[in-house]
């Protein structure tokens, strides 16, 4: 393997057009918040269908704020998954709320919408579930939980973009809906995120929440009327996303090709590798409503001798960059210290324990894919019980 290129688990795919663009941006002088913001929120505003959209610095920033304008704080609590990115229940500790963590579906991986209504209390405010590699929950079932029980839906949709609910993108229906354009996602503008809103009054809040509580009037006037934070989104962010923007469907047809291709090869090495009894867990072989944002699978590890560590050891010499996404969030010390307890939720920790991620990106070929798969099977064979 030493001649053959590291292929990651994922890396952004930036043309030149975008590289020239932000040259311009730097050579323009105004490289904070300024026009290309503008323009960015007016295209994103167009593709969700006429929402209104702001952008932030991040996606923990888009969540924070949509917490805030919800009216969420001290004492209410938010349903949610214990299978994502820790951001996801941090900025529900951070407004002063409690993460209320509801086992996930062991197929989709996302949270068990039916298990929701059983952990509703009188100081429940808002559903917060989270759209593990691009694939969304039954929005019907959401939005029915939501008015049943008059809840506020905030969607983690940070890896959706481009995901769809019967045929309209994720977040051109809903209540508040977050998005992360982080740089492995498959809209980058290396960091930020943009929250969609039912109207224009939250979204005028949240301008003000982004950038310290502040309005101005005319040429001199400024004004502060709420506790704001430092969570624009700059010019030189903007300009990449206005290009992603316009990648995006030729880069959702890539991973959706590479999907296919990976669920194609991962069976037939098994098959060929005498495997069929190995449970290997594919994810929902799903190309109506997924982005395909990752691709992951489900170890075996109680049919093999080594654990996750291990195999992704392996992969690595063998030149295959892999990552975790994610470790049940209940496992970590904070959240063991505030009295929550992985065992709660079973399939979460399963999962969380044996949850692996796979190389998927644009520039990703399909000859990578099938080494990345041959070489996979390869490991569990060579553990296999």
């Amino acid at each position: 393997m030493a001649d053959t290129p590291f292929i990651p688990f994922t890396r952004p795919s930036f043309d030149q057009a975008t590289i020239d663009a932000v040259g311009e941006v730097l050579r323009s002088g105004w490289v904070t918040s300024g026009p290309k913001l503008a323009e960015f929120e007016s295209a994103l505003s167009d593709y969700f269908g006429g929402r209104p959209v702001r952008c932030f610095a991040n996606g923990t920033a888009t969540m924070k704020i949509a917490l805030q304008v919800a009216g969420i704080g001290e004492g209410d609590e938010v349903i949610t998954t214990p299978i994502s990115w820790v951001a996801t229940s941090n900025v529900i500790l951070g407004v002063g709320a409690k993460p209320v963590f509801v086992d996930i579906d062991p197929i989709t991986r996302n949270l068990d919408l039916a298990k929701v209504a059983a952990v509703v209390s009188s100081k429940t405010r808002a559903i917060m579930p989270v759209y593990l590699a691009g694939l969304p929950v039954n929005m019907d079932e959401l939005h029915s939980l939501a008015k049943q029980y008059k809840l506020r839906v905030i969607e983690d949709a940070a890896q959706a973009i481009g995901s769809t609910w019967k045929g309209h993108k994720i977040g051109s229906i809903g209540d508040l809906v977050s998005f992360s354009f982080q740089a492995n996602k498959n809209l980058s503008t290396v960091e930020g995120g943009c929250l969609v809103f039912n109207n224009l009054d939250e979204a005028k809040l949240a301008e003000k929440l982004r950038l310290q509580g502040v309005t101005r009037q005319g040429m001199d006037g400024m004004d502060v009327d709420v506790l704001g934070g430092k969570d624009n989104l700059t010019d030189v962010n903007a300009v990449i996303g206005l290009h992603q923007l316009k990648q995006l469907p030729q880069f959702q047809a890539k991973r959706a090709e590479l999907a296919r291709h990976y669920f194609a090869t991962l069976r037939q090495e098994m098959k060929t590798a005498g495997l069929e009894s190995l449970n290997l867990e594919l994810p929902p072989e799903n190309f109506t409503e997924t982005n395909w944002h990752m691709f992951q699978v489900v170890l075996p590890l109680n049919q093999l001798h080594v654990d996750r560590a291990q195999v992704m050891t392996e992969l690595k010499e063998m030149g295959i960059g892999t990552g975790v996404h994610y470790p049940a969030i209940t496992g970590f010390s904070l959240y063991k210290k505030l009295g929550y307890q992985v065992g709660a939720t079973p399939i979460a920790e399963r999962i969380g324990k044996s949850i692996l991620t796979l190389p998927l990106f644009p520039g990703l070929t399909q000859v990578n894919v099938e080494f990345i798969s041959k070489s996979l099977v390869a490991i569990l064979k060579k553990h296999a019980k």
